[in-house]
């Protein structure tokens, strides 16, 4: 008798579906993966579109909206095993810059008529709603780390993705440093490993698409900011970006802020 393979489902909240799109640009990578599991629910790339339970769970996208947060509930207890993908899902997103703003004023100005749009004051990851099993960083994805992790699950064995920061990966490939070298402003020392340092690269800062390292201390780097003239406002808005809301990047702008505020 064959044995059944693992249902695998991929469902989207507030994004962009750029993660998505990362995991089918795998090709080859996603042949194997789609041999050995059964997709049962993929609106990005079938019509398929079955009910649970889910062996693998695969979330794109933060909870804007009430019935976000009742459908993320329900998935939850759909799914053996829940993957958050990306910086929305994990961190809340670009979106999640609303939090330190008036939600409604942003919907007047962009909506004709602000009154039929529904949302929540607040961009939140899915971890704030629910128990997450793994959360995979970026913004996008790294497609290949993607893949790692689904072939963990299927193989019974912790993945292995990295946790060091982007500055180890500049090391690694040779790239001169840009802040000692050309004095430009990088959140590599504080930002997890993801992209292989590709925006250093090409003679840019680090902006932290793949959110805080472990154990980063933000408070050291934004002293360092500072010190080569950047203002604490300035520094704040370089943490607000695709990872924003993440708690270390969160607390340090909060801290600056109220700091420039004095």
């Amino acid at each position: 008798m064959e044995q059944e393979k693992p249902r695998l489902a991929v469902f989207k909240f507030a994004s962009c579906d750029g993660c998505q799109l990362s995991l089918l640009d795998a090709e080859d990578q996603l042949l194997a993966v789609a041999g050995a599991v059964e997709i049962v629910y993929f609106p990005e790339a079938t019509s398929r579109m079955e009910d649970g339970p889910y062996d693998i769970a695969l979330v794109e996208g933060s909870i804007t909206t009430l019935h976000d947060a009742e459908r993320i509930q329900q998935i939850r207890k759909d799914s053996k095993y829940l993957m958050t993908i990306g910086a929305c899902a994990t961190a809340g997103g670009i979106q999640a810059l609303r939090n330190w703003a008036d939600t409604d004023e942003f919907m007047r100005a962009v909506y004709a008529k602000p009154e039929y749009i529904q949302v929540l004051e607040s961009s939140t990851p899915i971890s704030d709603h629910v128990k997450v099993d793994f959360e995979l960083r970026g913004c996008p994805i790294n497609q290949y780390q993607l893949i790692e992790v689904i072939q963990s699950l299927l193989a019974g064995r912790k993945p292995r993705t990295p946790q060091h920061s982007v500055c180890l990966d500049c090391k690694r490939r040779g790239t001169v440093c840009v802040t000692v070298a050309q004095g430009i402003a990088c959140l590599g020392p504080v930002t997890q490993s993801g992209c292989h340092a590709l925006c250093p690269s090409y003679h840019r800062g680090c902006y932290g698409c793949y959110g805080p390292a472990p154990q980063s201390n933000l408070v050291s780097l934004a002293t360092h900011m500072e010190k080569e003239g950047d203002s604490r406002t300035e520094i704040s808005h370089r943490l607000h970006n695709f990872n924003a809301y993440a708690p270390a990047f969160r607390n340090e702008s909060q801290r600056l802020l109220e700091q420039d505020g004095e």
